[in-house]
């Protein structure tokens, strides 16, 4: 017997029933030899992390733009932090780590440079909207890998797809990666404005830390634990409805004290200028995009351009600029 084979019986006899098998995969858009060690979601996780989308995600924002300090997350930290959270509320409700792991690892391969201000200017300028969650299937199927894509299974792009809040994805395991993703950036991003002296732990609201605790490590785990408890005996994954209030109510503060802090909002302003004025020079300017983007321009050149601009890490994007809008220094 393989020992592809071994890990997936051993799935059947010690996951519970609701868990996600990876031998009963709905499988992949093009028919793949599979591996004789890993099993199907194994070989994804691998895809994922060996990627090139997934090296990027080291130098792009995650809130703070650009930060000079070694300490403020970035959106790799970020996708670390979410796959660790989820693998302990996966395992500890018997669900398939493997395919957890793989989803949270891939969730974010689509962000923008610039973090979330990134995804809004490009969201105005293309026709069809952008969102980040649909990006990074987009670079699983058909940017990654030459154009090739990654050719993941079904249950993965599933789980990629569906992480944002008013997502309904289909796998229990997606469900947990959909959660833990909120209950990573929240406490997470809040450290960071705490070290950014945007706010103290006592500006949090009093509700808030009552009932999860007064810091980010106390509130992530109250909040894993309830998840995992609230989750053992009930059908659906999720909190309880007081501690899914209280989380709202704290995703609500965030969103106003930090997100949308007036502090960065000149900064805010200056990046959608500058992808604007990117956007607008690759679409008159083709010839300047590369070859494999090019070929895409017939298709659907605003989100061909969106794709390459999508793809640029935080510095990269600033390197762009300065080449395509500043004068260069006179060398004699």
């Amino acid at each position: 017997m393989l020992i592809r084979e071994m890990s997936e019986t051993r799935e059947v006899e010690n996951l519970c029933e609701r868990a996600t098998k990876s031998a009963e995969t709905r499988g992949r858009k093009f028919a793949h030899e599979k591996c004789d060690i890993r099993t199907e979601f194994q070989h994804d996780r691998d895809k994922i992390t060996h990627c090139k989308a997934f090296r990027r995600l080291m130098h792009k924002t995650q809130v703070f733009i650009s930060p000079e300090k070694d300490h403020y997350r970035t959106r790799l930290t970020h996708t670390l932090e979410v796959a660790q959270i989820a693998r302990t509320a996966a395992r500890a409700l018997r669900l398939n780590e493997d395919l957890t792991e793989a989803i949270a690892l891939g969730h974010d391969l689509g962000h923008t440079p610039f973090g979330h201000t990134g995804e809004d200017a490009l969201n105005e300028l293309i026709p069809s909207g952008f969102h980040h969650n649909e990006q990074s299937v987009r670079v699983v199927e058909m940017l990654e890998n030459e154009g090739a894509g990654l050719n993941l299974t079904f249950e993965v792009l599933d789980g990629i797809l569906n992480h944002r809040t008013s997502c309904k994805p289909a796998t229990p395991e997606a469900r947990i990666v959909q959660l833990c993703d909120k209950i990573a950036y929240m406490n997470h991003d809040v450290d960071d404005a705490i070290r950014a002296k945007i706010l103290g732990e006592a500006d949090l609201p009093r509700e808030v830390t009552e009932i999860l605790g007064h810091s980010p490590g106390k509130r992530i785990d109250r909040l894993v634990r309830n998840l995992v408890e609230h989750s053992l005996n009930n059908p659906e994954i999720g909190l309880s409805p007081e501690i899914s209030a209280c989380l709202k109510q704290f995703r609500t503060f965030m969103f106003e004290q930090v997100y949308a802090n007036q502090l960065h909002a000149k900064e805010r302003t200056k990046i959608k200028s500058m992808l604007q004025l990117m956007f607008e020079h690759y679409m008159q300017n083709p010839q300047k995009l590369p070859t494999e983007i090019q070929s895409r321009m017939t298709d659907d050149p605003a989100h061909a351009v969106a794709d390459y601009i999508a793809g640029m890490t935080d510095r990269f994007a600033q390197k762009q600029f300065r080449e395509i809008f500043m004068p260069a220094a006179w060398e004699a």
